[in-house]
């Protein structure tokens, strides 16, 4: 390709609300484009990039036996309403409707129409294992899109799917798709840490996550520095260690706090610590109100919470909801007297003589005990783990990273099967049901990845297997016959060499062409200068900096 023919518009600036550094550089770059808010479109350059991370993915599948296929983007929402997953997705899943008014779902995922496909069409232990797997664009309305590339509405991805007739032959594939992951993502130039992971909305009894390790990752990752034990903030699995506190009982008292009805409003008007003061949450689960108490200094785990109460749907309630729910205003939430469930993090029992909303206007309560709250109490864990915790598996204690991720697999089970009705006929003639695992990986978000952590001040830096060329040939001065000439030869050998090369031949100053360069990002340079007459180039190494002088006749060799 000729850069002077390339559509690949490069920025000296972007807008001051693009915060990550890789975004920064696939836009100034020319890979991407926003057209609405997480909705991109690729460019040259970047689509020659996916290309190339889809052919490695490809290639790991395939090695992996399972089988490429294409699904519909366009799901009736009826397989969504059979799979129970409608519900618990509603606030992802956008929603088209057909001239008859026929309700569809643009896909997130494909768990229902690949079971679909294979409820029709498998009916004997004789036709499984089977895995199937493609590559196609996903949609999910995301309410807060970033990083570009990193959280969209629309993006690419790799979905496979493997149907057993047993748990011995998920366990197999599961640990093979492992196997392929981390060979994908070494073979893109990324450092993975698989970590243990929450199922979501997808589902799923065991599931982990391949995470990057960048502060401009958007989950929490608590690392065991002693063990390995690794795992999103969501799971990971802690030693909790309950109040003990051995102050006597005081009397409850009633204390007016006005405007103070945040934590740290409330620590500063009553001169005490958030571990003292307990937090009331008032939520709407499935509709109906539920509380969930944590300590001040703690967040709630949702994700934790929802499961545990058994909700399709967990929402905060509204200044109405909580004001018929307790009788009193947000931020002045407190469990004693509610006539709602109340389910308490257990790292709070033994506590004494803590702090809570009054369920009034401007009014908390001091010298709560246990004996104070009428209501039945379920104990559970409720609180993210944190840096310092200990690890459950040897008590050390965790320290804290932030995480991108890139890929998850699954092992479904039944989840989707069961409502679906995946039926084969077992060798000994019984009627069973399938059993699954997915996997994903978010091929979109690899170059995201890659140019957030491979960079330098001039650009982004990519691996030779994934960057867009093999080699950036450039003529610092395209009015010199001598250069031109050896330019135009170098890049005839390189083609017939069936190398990707991108050559320069626009009629720039020679600076500009080395910004653009080193902006794209190309692993391999070559300069066509003075010294063209001498039959002699510059041959440039964009990881190292290194930079030598070598005979032309050596440059297809050597690239």
């Amino acid at each position: 390709m000729r850069f002077s023919s390339l559509f690949a518009p490069t920025l000296r600036e972007v807008s001051a609300d693009v915060e990550l550094t890789g975004h920064k550089l696939l836009l100034r770059a020319g890979y991407i484009r926003q057209l609405a808010a997480g909705v991109y479109s690729f460019l040259p350059l970047g689509w020659r990039v996916l290309r190339r991370v889809e052919q490695i993915v490809r290639d790991e599948m395939d090695a992996a036996g399972a089988q490429e296929l294409l699904l519909p983007t366009l799901h009736p929402q009826e397989i969504w309403a059979e799979s129970g997953r409608e519900a618990r997705m509603q606030d992802v899943l956008l929603a088209t409707k057909d001239r008859k008014g026929g309700i569809f779902y643009l896909g997130p995922t494909h768990e229902e129409v690949i079971t679909d496909l294979v409820r029709k069409n498998i009916k004997s232990y004789r036709e499984l294992p089977l895995t199937l797997y493609q590559i196609q664009t996903k949609f999910r309305d995301e309410p807060r899109p970033r990083g570009g590339l990193v959280r969209t509405r629309e993006f690419i991805m790799k979905d496979a799917y493997s149907f057993d007739r047993d748990e011995a032959g998920l366990n197999k594939v599961y640990e093979r798709m492992h196997a392929a992951y981390l060979k994908i993502f070494q073979q893109c130039g990324l450092d993975i840490t698989p970590v243990a992971a929450s199922g979501g909305a997808i589902g799923g009894k065991e599931t982990v996550e391949f995470m990057l390790l960048t502060d401009a990752g958007e989950d929490s990752i608590l690392i065991c520095p002693e063990c390995g034990y690794a795992a999103n903030q969501e799971i990971a699995d802690f030693k909790t260690v309950s109040n003990t506190d051995t102050e006597a009982s005081a009397a409850i008292a009633t204390v007016a706090t006005p405007d103070a009805h945040t934590v740290q409003q409330v620590c500063d008007f009553l001169n005490t610590k958030a571990e003292k003061l307990l937090k009331t949450l008032i939520y709407m689960a499935d509709g109906k109100p539920v509380a969930a108490l944590v300590h001040g200094d703690r967040e709630l785990n949702e994700g934790r919470f929802r499961v545990l109460i058994g909700a399709n749907t967990l929402e905060m309630a509204t200044p109405e909801q909580i004001l018929a729910a307790t009788g009193g205003p947000v931020g002045f939430s407190g469990p004693v007297g509610l006539k709602i469930p109340i389910y308490a993090d257990e790292e709070l029992r033994g506590m004494k003589n803590f702090i809570t909303g009054g369920n009034a206007v401007n009014t908390h309560l001091t010298n709560v005990n246990w004996e104070n709250v009428t209501s039945e109490i379920t104990w559970a864990r409720l609180r993210f783990a944190t840096a310092g915790d200990s690890c459950a598996c040897c008590g050390t204690g965790f320290t804290e990273r932030r995480g991108m991720e890139l890929g998850h697999i699954f092992k479904l089970a039944y989840s989707i099967s069961e409502p679906l009705h995946a039926i084969f006929a077992d060798e000994d003639g019984s009627d069973k049901t399938v059993i699954m695992g997915c996997y994903g990986i978010g091929v979109s978000r690899i170059l995201a990845a890659v140019a957030e952590v491979s960079n330098d001040v001039n650009g982004i830096i990519w691996p030779k297997s994934i960057a867009p060329y093999q080699v950036v040939l450039i003529v610092a001065n395209t009015t010199n016959e001598e250069q031109l000439a050896l330019g135009e030869k170098l890049y005839a050998q390189l083609q017939a060499a069936g190398i990707d090369v991108l050559f320069d031949d626009r009629a720039e100053r020679a600076g500009v062409k080395f910004k653009d360069a080193d902006l794209i990002g190309i692993p391999t340079q070559v300069v066509v200068g003075k010294l063209a007459g001498e039959n002699q180039v510059e041959f440039r190494d964009r990881t190292t900096k290194s930079s030598e002088v070598i005979s032309a006749d050596e440059v297809v060799g050597r690239v």
